[in-house]
């Protein structure tokens, strides 16, 4: 038998398919290789479809997600009919987390005032926010599909309930790449000591290159994880080493033809220019003592302050995307101590004196025109009282997708401006109703992107944010 015949008989598919996107990859691994010069860097700043009023996104998730019944969205009638039985037909059918029977409306215990030159209603939970009023494009009529965090919080970033997907920093990059080669182009920032809902798939690349995932950096300690030279290691046999590995990367590269191997090249090379750059731009001890007071930062704490803070010397040094998760907005049950009166207060003043700053920083800086800022969480809360704290004195609120409220400022958005409404009791949208993908839509718009446009091929098919859902809010733009 003819060797080469015997040897087609017994090869794999997998065989086949490395030798057959072996010269192809061969031939992008030296394109990756040349470096900027060839203009194939996969973080190389990109233009957009069309021209863009943002550049970059700070988007502050309030994992839990905040009671925006006694936050922003003021329902006079909810609080007159206040202890009342829940009427059946808006809760007939629906499924809530942790609520069962006949519940009671709740209205909010807050303390309302109109704030701004358009006259925004806000609760006294958010005092610094009072001040901002005339920067927000408030949304009052956001609805998602899903009811628990996990699904709930990765549709929100992710576009879809189930993990695997990229989120939508990772799109992001994907679309502009960064505009300083030295950091990462997707940041995330995590406060209040617990990891996201989602895990590390809310900021994942999903099956983009992985250069494309959030990287995580810390404000206390080394900014980032494993970045450090190793203990009696200098950084010129750190370099030799990594000229070692990039080889043994190159002949696989070369054998293989797999994109991934050119990623982790450039990875590797990312990293070792982070080592310099990261600590720089996360030493918030070069900033004044009045701004650190402005914020409510601390040097050498680990706070959604100083992640607020740390948020602005990032996108000023040229990173694309800040993702900001703050953990504890979850306020029913018994993990919410004092519910929404005590709990909600306290928890409000870690995070509205930071983000009113930061608005305010961007603003005195010029960059707020051109930065989009993104705040919510992953669903809304319930009109009535969340069922484990019925007959208690916590005041608590259920899961609630079908009406909610996010804003946006900055980037392009109209400022001082409100869109669409819940009903009277904050049950349903009644008008204008935005959904998650048209937020999403919305965002991509900003930065320059046709949503249905922004793909990348995978198992044989094109693949987006939305999956072509959703449509731009037209009227949310500047």
């Amino acid at each position: 038998m003819d060797p080469r015949i015997e040897y087609a008989a017994f090869s794999t598919r997998r065989h086949f398919l490395q030798q057959s996107t072996a010269g192809v990859g061969a031939m992008a691994l030296a394109s990756l290789m040349a470096g900027d010069a060839s203009g194939n860097d996969p973080l190389a700043a990109a233009k957009p479809h069309f021209p863009a009023k943002a550049k970059r996104v700070i988007y502050l998730h309030m994992t839990g997600s905040p009671p925006n019944l006694d936050l922003f969205d003021y329902k006079p009638e909810l609080a007159q009919r206040d202890d009342q039985d829940c009427p059946d037909h808006f809760i007939e059918g629906k499924t809530f987390a942790f609520t069962s029977g006949k519940p009671k409306l709740l209205g909010s215990p807050r303390k309302w005032k109109q704030c701004g030159s358009h006259g925004t209603w806000m609760s006294d939970a958010i005092p610094n926010f009072h001040k901002t009023a005339d920067d927000m494009c408030i949304v009052h009529s956001m609805y998602t599909d899903q009811f628990n965090h996990a699904p709930a919080e990765l549709l929100v970033l992710t576009g879809s309930p189930r993990s695997g997907r990229p989120s939508l920093g990772s799109w992001t990059t994907y679309g502009l790449g960064s505009e300083n080669e030295n950091l990462p182009g997707f940041v995330v920032l995590i406060s209040s000591g617990v990891q996201p809902n989602g895990g590390k798939n809310s900021f994942g690349s999903g099956f983009l290159p992985s250069v494309y995932q959030g990287v995580q950096c810390r404000s206390k300690g080394d900014p980032v994880l494993y970045s450090s030279d190793p203990a009696g290691m200098s950084r010129g046999m750190r370099r030799m080493s990594l000229d070692a590995i990039r080889d043994l990367n190159q002949i696989q590269a070369e054998q293989l033809g797999h994109p991934e191997t050119m990623t982790r090249i450039a990875q590797y090379e990312l990293a070792f220019r982070m080592q310099t750059s990261v600590p720089e731009v996360m030493d918030i001890s070069q900033e004044s003592q009045k701004t650190l007071d402005e914020y409510g930062a601390e040097v050498g704490g680990a706070s959604l302050a100083n992640n607020c803070l740390l948020a602005r010397r990032l996108v000023e040094s040229g990173v694309r995307f800040v993702q900001l998760f703050d953990w504890g907005w979850d306020f029913h049950g018994t993990a919410a101590a004092t519910g929404i009166q005590k709990g909600l207060t306290d928890k409000c003043a870690t995070m509205d004196k930071p983000i009113a700053a930061l608005i305010k920083d961007l603003k005195q800086r010029g960059l707020f025109e051109d930065t989009l800022i993104v705040w919510g969480g992953e669903f809304g809360r319930t009109p009535f009282r969340e069922g484990r704290t019925a007959k208690g004195k916590i005041l608590g609120r259920d899961h609630f997708p079908d009406a909610f409220t996010m804003w946006l400022a900055g980037g392009g958005v109209k400022g001082g401006f409100e869109y669409g409404t819940s009903d009277e009791l904050g049950f349903s949208v009644a008008e204008k109703p935005v959904h998650i993908h048209d937020l999403q839509a919305t965002i991509l718009h900003l930065l320059g992107f046709d949503h249905e446009q922004l793909t990348y091929r995978f198992q044989g098919r094109d693949f987006r944010l939305t999956d072509v859902h959703g449509h731009v809010v037209k009227d949310l733009l500047a």
